[in-house]
């Protein structure tokens, strides 16, 4: 039988030994050496315990072996202890001193350096037979795709921050991303029996996704109808309001703009202690986040949505449920144990401090930020950014400033009106202040991208 074995950056394969005929078959997992049995109806599968905190503090439970009596294995050892160890990390690119530098996605690869420093704390061993059925043993919960573990884990990291209040009633559901519970929110919020389409709008500027992600499925339940402050009734009417708070792309604080008869949708994507000031626990009807920018993780496609109506959260599963028939269960066990990771090396005593993700992040963050206000003081006038902000962080329990995930770059040169074009003209691949229902003298970067990229796009921000 084959196993995937996981690590943050990794990919490898090992043995586990069959199980003899006439026994039960464990159905549980191999995480950090623990086998779990599993109950329940209707074939659910169980994901690991084992390796992942539990919600009491950050204490490791200590599982007990297999229904079999077998005894449990590390998560990286071959059942006869001849596996192949991991291949070494492979060094950051170089990046050539004249090559184009692509910085118009959010491409979160600045994590690589933290994961690899993590290793196989962060590994996941995957037996071939584990997760056949469609099924978790999500119980009486609306989201009947969504991993116990992976519940636990995210509760537990926004316990553990205080951006969210994830146990107050909330219900959790999982999607493919926060793209796809993007659309699931619009659906589940848009209003039955309505003789047209409800509009969907959002501050400028927006998300340059809001617009092509709202239209693209031609619903006739939504449409995409442009900035929340240029509305005709002035917000009075049937709406649904985005809200990305820190705001992509310029980093702003946002709150709802509409009042009357509108709907909110929270994006919250970018409201962790790395990006932002933690103000308070943010308790809003709906709201979106995604691993993608807490850990870097933005190939696992997955994210969730805090939901306080359970009927919305219901149509919300509907959504996911038939468009991709729930979410990777191999995502939401690696997620969950990346996330436990995140949340071992604040609670356990014994923690390692060099294993703290927001630490990590907010240093790196705080560096760049330095370095790319410099590089634009050093342009003479051709750029400007927006204002450093400043907050009391209740995770930290320090006034700290904003360090946004992406930069919100303006062009002053004169005789210069798209900034993205004349990035490009200088190898620079910036997305165009437009996209984002703003001006084309203003330009987005990423700020996330590996320190090589990072050091290139100083070097010429500040000889321009």
């Amino acid at each position: 039988m084959t196993c995937l074995c996981v690590p943050a950056l990794v990919l490898a394969t090992c043995a586990v030994p069959a199980t003899p005929t006439g026994l039960h078959k464990p159905t549980g997992l191999l995480v950090d050496g623990h086998q779990l049995s599993t109950s329940g109806t209707r074939g659910k599968a169980v994901a690991a315990r084992a390796g992942m905190s539990g919600m009491d503090g950050g204490r490791r439970e200590q599982e007990a072996a297999g229904d079999d009596g077998s005894v449990p294995r590390t998560g990286s050892d071959d059942a006869n202890g001849d596996a192949p160890a991991p291949p070494p990390p492979e060094p950051e690119p170089a990046v050539a001193p004249d090559a184009v530098i692509n910085l118009e996605l959010g491409d979160p690869t600045m994590y690589e350096a933290f994961w690899r420093e993590a290793g196989q704390r962060a590994e996941v061993v995957i037996p071939g037979w584990w997760g056949t059925s469609y099924f978790s043993d999500a119980g009486s919960r609306p989201c009947w795709f969504l991993e116990p573990e992976l519940e636990r884990e995210v509760r537990r990291v926004h316990r553990l921050v205080g951006n969210a209040a994830a146990d107050d009633g909330y219900h959790l559901v999982v999607g493919n991303g926060a793209t796809q519970l993007f659309q699931a929110a619009l659906y589940a919020l848009s209003p039955a029996g309505a003789d047209r389409p409800v509009g969907v709008v959002s501050a400028a500027p927006y998300y340059s996704s809001y617009p092509p992600q709202t239209d693209l499925l031609l619903s006739g339940y939504y449409r995409w109808a442009g900035d929340a402050n240029a509305l005709d009734d002035g917000g009075d009417g049937h709406h649904i309001e985005l809200v990305c708070s820190p705001n992509n792309p310029d980093g702003a604080v946002r709150e709802a703009t509409l009042s009357g008869n509108g709907k909110a949708v929270h994006d919250l994507v970018y409201y962790w202690p790395q990006y932002a000031p933690i103000a308070g626990a943010a308790a809003h009807d709906v709201m979106l986040f995604t691993m993608s920018k807490i850990t870097g993780h933005a190939g696992a496609r997955l994210g969730w949505a805090l939901v306080k109506d359970r009927g919305v959260a219901e149509k919300m599963v509907y959504f996911v449920d038939r468009s991709s028939i729930g979410v990777s269960k191999d995502s939401q066990l690696r997620a969950a144990k990346i996330l436990a990771v995140v949340s071992d090396a604040y609670y356990d005593d014994d923690g390692e401090t060099r294993l703290r993700i927001f630490d990590f992040a907010r240093r790196r963050m705080a560096e760049r930020w330095g370095r790319l206000r410099a590089a634009v003081a050093a342009s003479g006038g051709a750029f400007s950014l927006p204002e450093e902000t400043t907050g009391h962080c209740n995770f930290t329990k320090q006034t700290v400033a904003a360090y946004p995930a992406l930069a919100w770059l303006r062009c002053e040169k004169e005789g210069v009106e798209d900034c993205a074009e004349f990035l490009r003209g200088h190898k620079i691949v910036a997305r165009g202040g437009e996209q984002f229902g703003g001006d084309a003298r203003c330009a987005r970067v990423n700020m996330l991208d590996r320190d090589a990229v990072f050091d290139v796009l100083i070097h010429r921000i500040s000889s321009l």
